[in-house]
């Protein structure tokens, strides 16, 4: 998924902004959104393989 998502991200900054034709026209989405949306993506995966940030809470013994 992550590796598709690259994908999309190289071709969309290599082709055109915008582009029209006969049957209207076509703009992609901001290149920083598509950055965003794939640091978004990759987190979500790096947190369900377990490799988020965890909080825990140290206690010291004899500490009641």
């Amino acid at each position: 998924m992550a590796e598709d998502l690259e994908q999309t991200i190289r071709e969309n900054a290599q082709g055109p902004a915008k582009a029209s034709g006969d049957s209207g026209s076509v703009e992609q989405h901001d290149l920083k959104d598509q950055i965003e949306a794939d640091r978004y993506l990759s987190s979500k995966e790096a947190a369900k393989k377990g490799l988020g940030v965890r909080r825990t809470k140290v206690v010291p013994p004899g500490a009641v």
